[in-house]
């Protein structure tokens, strides 16, 4: 099955997508208070959940929102027409790398989906071309809560070098020209739903389904909640940075 939909089907019961309560995606939203018929951009948008919230916290804003996932795309497209405001949003399907500089945004979104530019410090980059001056990037990263043990590596599959710990974050995010001027670290709380729903709501499709796909559905949901459990749990943190474009 391809990875795409593997993870649009994950996602279906939390469709946020990172490791971040409802609340406090919305108090982050708030904490920006952007300006009137703000521009709004969400690269790696998945479901574009975020940008949704926002359009309903900001009524005069619009946006645009960026993924690769054909399913997702239509269930964001699904869910803007549900919450009316579907003129408002223009959605693209392609890699959010390659989405052209064309204007400049209020609030550029890229929330654990920094490697679709290659890390935190390529993406912050990449980002702040998209920024009018004193405009406001809420990234989300994941980073080391504590040294990562062997096995934690091995089932992730990861280096300890792909993470930084919180401080060195912070450091990365604002080395390209920002200021952090919020953020919000996920706890173990909202870690735990967002695993839970990831595999169980994998897990359910699978058992409503025969076939190759369901076998596929079945072997990620396990094999994630492995590595999951017995891997990275109380080991890896994330973090959504709100930063401001500096001169």
């Amino acid at each position: 099955m391809d990875r795409q939909l593997i993870s649009h089907l994950a996602h279906r019961d939390h469709p946020i997508a990172a490791p971040v309560s409802g609340a406090h995606v919305t108090r982050l939203l708030r904490r920006a208070r952007l300006p009137e018929g703000a521009r709004i951009l969400d690269l790696g948008c998945g479901e574009a959940a975020w940008t949704l919230r926002a359009l309903a916290l900001y009524q005069d804003a619009t946006a645009d929102g960026v993924d690769i996932s054909t399913e997702s795309l239509k269930a964001a497209e699904q869910a803007a027409e549900i919450q009316g405001v579907w003129e408002r949003i223009r959605l693209h399907e392609r890699p959010a790398a390659d989405f052209p500089v064309a204007e400049q945004y209020d609030l550029v979104l890229c929330v654990g989906a920094t490697h679709a530019f290659g890390g935190l410090s390529q993406t912050v980059r990449h980002v702040r071309r998209y920024l009018r001056q004193n405009g406001l990037a809420l990234v989300g990263e994941d980073f080391w809560e504590r040294e990562p043990t062997v096995e934690a590596l091995t089932r992730l599959g990861a280096e300890t070098s792909d993470y930084l710990d919180l401080p060195g974050t912070v450091t990365a995010a604002e080395s390209a020209g920002f200021d952090l001027v919020y953020a919000y670290t996920s706890d173990l709380a909202e870690w735990d739903e967002y695993e839970w729903s990831w595999t169980g709501t994998l897990l359910r499709w699978a058992n409503k389904h025969r076939g190759p796909d369901a076998d596929a559905a079945r072997t990620a949901a396990l094999q994630h909640r492995d590595m999951w459990l017995h891997g990275y749990r109380k080991i890896l943190g994330f973090v959504t940075l709100l930063l401001q474009r500096t001169s």
